[in-house]
C-alpha cells in the first residue's frame, strides 16, 4: 500500500472504541510506510514498535474521549444556544462559515442523499483581562477586574457522515500529526549530519591547503607557511567533526536512529499534544463570571487543542452537527460586475 492509499483509507481504520491486533497492525504498518519503508529491515520492528503503538493508541482514546457534546450548527438557533452566541458575533456569521467549507460542500455533493453531516468547528480562542462594570448587589461598580473571551478565524476543514466516523478522522488525524512530529525530528537530524560532514569536508580541504604552506594563490605566491597553532586548531576541530558524525552513527545505523526516533515519539505523545474540555460561565458579552454572579450567565462548553509544533497552536474546537439545507448555495461569479474592472 502507498502512501496515497494511507490517506485515501483513512477514516475506516482508526476505532476509539475498541483496540484490535487488527487496528495495531494498521498503526504499526502506517507509521513505518509514512516515516521510512526501509525500517522494515531491521530486525523484530513490528514487536518493538508495539509498546510505544498501544502508549499513543491509549492516548488517543482518552482524548478523543473528552472531546464536547455535537452543537446543532444553525443560523436558526443562533439566538437560542449560548455557545453558539459566544462562538459567533451574529447568526449571519454561520452561513458564511459553511459556505467557505470546501470539505462540506463536497461531501453533501458525493452523497445527495445524505440529510446531515458532522463537522469540527476550529476557532482561534483568546483570553483577556480587561475593566468593565459589574453588578454588586444593587450597586454598580467600575472599573472591576474582568477576564473575557472571544472567538475568531472560525474553520469547518474536518468533516464526515456522522459522528462516529467524524471521531474516527479525529484520530487519524492526531495519529498523522504524531508521525510528522517524529519525521521533522528525524529530518532535523539528517540536516544535522549533512553540515557535519560538509563542515568535514572544508576543514579538510583548508588543512591540507594549508599544510602545503597557505592557501589557494598564497602558495602560488610564496607566502609564508601557516603557523603550527593554526594547522593544529584546524586538526582538532576536525577531530571534533569526526567525533559528532561518530555519535550519529554510520550510515549502518541510520535506520536504527530514524526507529528510535519514531519509538520514543509514539512513546510519549502527551508531550506533543493535548485536549482540554473547557466549561465557563459567560454573559451576554462573553465576560466570564463566577457562580455569585447575578447577571444573565450560561455555561459554554468546548475543548481547547494545544499542539507542541513550530510556532505552538492553541485552538478551541467543538463537534457540529450541519443539515443539508444550512449550507448556502455557491457564489456566483458577477460577470457583469468583474467586466467593469477589464
Amino acid at each position: 500500500m502507498g502512501i496515497l492509499d494511507w490517506f485515501k483509507n483513512r477514516p475506516g481504520q482508526y476505532d476509539p472504541d475498541r483496540v484490535s491486533d487488527e487496528l495495531i497492525q494498521w498503526a504499526v504498518d502506517k507509521s513505518i510506510a509514512l516515516i521510512n519503508p526501509r525500517l522494515k529491515l531491521l530486525a523484530n520492528y513490528q514487536r518493538r514498535l508495539q509498546p510505544a503503538i498501544e502508549t499513543t493508541i491509549a492516548f488517543l482514546r482518552a482524548q478523543v474521549s473528552v472531546l464536547p457534546a455535537v452543537h446543532s450548527l444553525s443560523a436558526k438557533t443562533w439566538s437560542t444556544d449560548p455557545a453558539l452566541r459566544a462562538f459567533f458575533a451574529a447568526p449571519s456569521d454561520i452561513p458564511a462559515l459553511l459556505g467557505n467549507s470546501d470539505n462540506l460542500r463536497t461531501l453533501f455533493d458525493k452523497f445527495p442523499e445524505l440529510p446531515e453531516a458532522c463537522l469540527v468547528l476550529g476557532m482561534a480562542f483568546k483570553e483577556q483581562r480587561t475593566f468593565g462594570m459589574a453588578l454588586q448587589g444593587e450597586m454598580v461598580q467600575r472599573d472591576v477586574a474582568q477576564t473575557s473571551v472571544s472567538f475568531s478565524d472560525h474553520r469547518a476543514r474536518l468533516c464526515s457522515h456522522d459522528e462516529s466516523r467524524l471521531r474516527r478522522i479525529i484520530g487519524v488525524e492526531v495519529f498523522e500529526y504524531l508521525l510528522a512530529h517524529a519525521l521533522a525530528e528525524i529530518g532535523a537530524e539528517r540536516a544535522e549530519r549533512r553540515e557535519l560532514q560538509e563542515n568535514r569536508s572544508l576543514i579538510r580541504a583548508r588543512l591540507r591547503l594549508l599544510q602545503q604552506h597557505g592557501p589557494g594563490l598564497g602558495s602560488m605566491f610564496g607566502a609564508e607557511p601557516a603557523a603550527r597553532s593554526e594547522q593544529d586548531r584546524l586538526a582538532s576541530e576536525l577531530l571534533e567533526n569526526e567525533r559528532q558524525l561518530e555519535s550519529i552513527g554510520g550510515n549502518e545505523s541510520l535506520l536504527e536512529a530514524e526507529f528510535e526516533c519514531l519509538r520514543d515519539v509514539l512513546g510519549k505523545p502527551q508531550a506533543y499534544l493535548h485536549f482540554e474540555p473547557k466549561r465557563l460561565r459567560l454573559n451576554t458579552m462573553n465576560v466570564i463570571l463566577d457562580q455569585s454572579s447575578t447577571d444573565r450567565v450560561a455555561d459554554v462548553d468546548f475543548a481547547v487543542a494545544e499542539l507542541s509544533g513550530t510556532p505552538p497552536i492553541r485552538r478551541a474546537f467543538v463537534l457540529a452537527r450541519v443539515a443539508r439545507d444550512e449550507l448556502p448555495p455557491p457564489k456566483k461569479i458577477d460577470f457583469a460586475d468583474a467586466a467593469r474592472y477589464l
